[in-house]
C-alpha cells in the first residue's frame, strides 16, 4: 500500500484529527536492508538468551523482565515502582549481571551528595594538581536502589547523565560510556524521608513498572529457591559489544506510517482527555516507537506491529499524564488503557 493511501486510511478511521492540523508522518516504506535484516535474525536469539537467563532468577515476572530488556534495547532507562520485599532489586541485579560489562550500584539515602554519584576532584600533593576520582555513575548499568529517598539535588545530578549521556563537574564535562543504562527502584508507599521524583526526572525514565505479589504457587517455588545454593544467581550471558550492535539492529526495526501515526494519535489523546489535565509530550511518542521497535526485535519480527504499541503504551506513557484529582484513584496506567480503547487500532 502506498504511503498515500495508508494517510487516507488513518484519516479515515479517525486516527488524526484534522482540527489539530496533525502532520502526517512519512518513512520509507521499503523497510530495513537485508544486512540489517541478518543482525536481526543472529541477535534476536541473543536478547531471548538474556531474557530466559533474567527469568531463572526471578520467579513469576515474565512481562516486568521482558519489559526491562526492551528498556535496554532500546536505548532507555527505566523505574521500578513496587512495595518492598517484591523482588526489584533482584530484578535490577539480575538484567546487569547478565551483561558481560561494568555494574554500580548506589544505596540511595538523604544525605547522598552529587559528589557521591558523579565523582570529585582532590588535590593531589604530588603533582600538585586536582586529580578526578570518577564516582559511579561511570559505569555501562548503574542501579540507584530506592532513588526517591536522595534529596532533589542529588536526584538532579542524574538528569544530564540520563539525557545527553555525560557529567559535568567542576566546570568541565566529562562523556559517560557509549553503554549506559540506569535502572531505578522505589518504594511507593512510604512517603517519610523521602522526595517524590519530579515530573522532569520522571520523563527520563523510558519505561514505569511494578511487580505486584506472587501468586500463592509462585512465592512456594520462590520458597524452595531460597532453600538451593546461589537459586538467585546469574551468569552473563550477553557481551558489552553484543549488546550494543543489539541496540544497533533494533533501530533498523521497521516502522509502518500507519503505526506512526497510531503512536501521535494516541499521545495526541492524552493531551484532550478531560480525566488528564498534563498529557504525554513529543518525547514520549519518541520513546514509545523505541520500545515498540524493541519489542519486534525480542520477538524476532523485523517490523511494528499495532499490539506491540498497545502492549507498551500503558508503561511508557503512564508516568508521563498527570491526572485530575476527581480521577486520583485511577493508576496512570488505567487511564491510557482507556485512552487506547478510544483511539482505532490501525488494520
Amino acid at each position: 500500500m502506498e504511503t498515500e493511501d495508508k494517510n487516507a486510511v488513518a484519516a479515515d478511521n479517525g486516527a488524526l484529527d484534522d482540527d489539530d492540523h496533525t502532520k502526517i508522518v512519512e518513512q520509507d516504506v521499503h523497510g530495513p536492508s537485508e544486512d540489517f535484516l541478518t543482525k536481526i535474525e543472529e541477535l534476536s536469539p541473543k536478547a531471548q538468551r538474556l531474557l530466559e537467563n533474567i527469568n531463572g532468577a526471578l520467579v513469576g515476572q515474565p512481562e516486568a523482565a521482558r519489559l526491562t530488556v526492551i528498556c535496554l534495547l532500546s536505548g532507555g532507562h527505566a523505574l521500578i515502582e513496587d512495595v518492598p520485599g517484591v523482588g526489584k532489586t533482584l530484578l535490577a541485579k539480575s538484567l546487569a549481571l547478565s551483561v558481560h560489562s561494568k555494574f554500580k550500584r548506589i544505596q540511595c539515602t538523604p544525605d547522598l551528595l552529587p559528589s557521591d554519584v558523579c565523582g570529585v576532584s582532590i588535590f593531589d600533593s604530588k603533582e600538585n594538581s586536582f586529580k578526578f576520582v570518577p564516582g559511579p555513575i561511570f559505569t555501562n548499568i548503574l542501579l540507584a536502589d530506592e532513588i526517591n529517598r536522595a534529596t532533589p539535588r542529588t536526584q538532579s545530578a542524574l538528569l544530564e547523565a540520563m539525557e545527553e549521556h555525560q557529567v559535568t563537574t567542576d566546570g568541565a564535562t566529562r562523556k559517560l560510556p557509549q553503554l549506559f543504562f540506569v535502572i531505578a527502584t522505589e518504594n511507593p508507599i512510604e512517603y517519610h524521608g523521602t522526595f517524590p521524583l519530579p515530573e522532569a526526572q520522571l520523563d527520563r525514565f523510558m519505561i514505569s513498572l511494578s511487580l505486584g505479589y506472587p501468586k500463592p504457587h509462585q512465592e512456594v517455588e520462590i520458597l524452595d529457591k531460597t532453600l538451593e545454593d546461589k537459586a538467585f544467581e546469574v551468569d552473563a550471558v550477553l557481551t558489552e559489544e553484543e549488546l550494543l550492535e543489539a541496540r544497533q539492529a533494533v533501530k533498523a526495526v521497521f516502522v509502518d506510517p500507519s503505526i506512526k501515526n497510531y503512536i501521535v494519535s494516541i499521545v495526541n489523546a492524552t493531551r484532550k482527555h478531560p480525566a488528564i489535565i498534563l498529557g504525554v509530550s513529543p518525547r514520549g511518542s519518541q520513546l514509545l516507537m523505541r520500545a515498540a521497535q524493541a519489542a519486534a526485535f525480542v520477538d524476532g519480527r523485523d517490523f511494528v506491529k499495532p499490539d506491540d504499541v498497545k502492549l507498551l503504551a500503558p508503561y511508557v506513557l503512564g508516568h508521563r499524564v498527570i491526572p485530575k484529582v476527581r480521577e486520583s484513584k485511577v493508576s496512570h496506567a488505567e487511564l491510557i488503557e482507556r485512552v487506547l480503547e478510544e483511539v482505532p487500532v490501525p488494520v
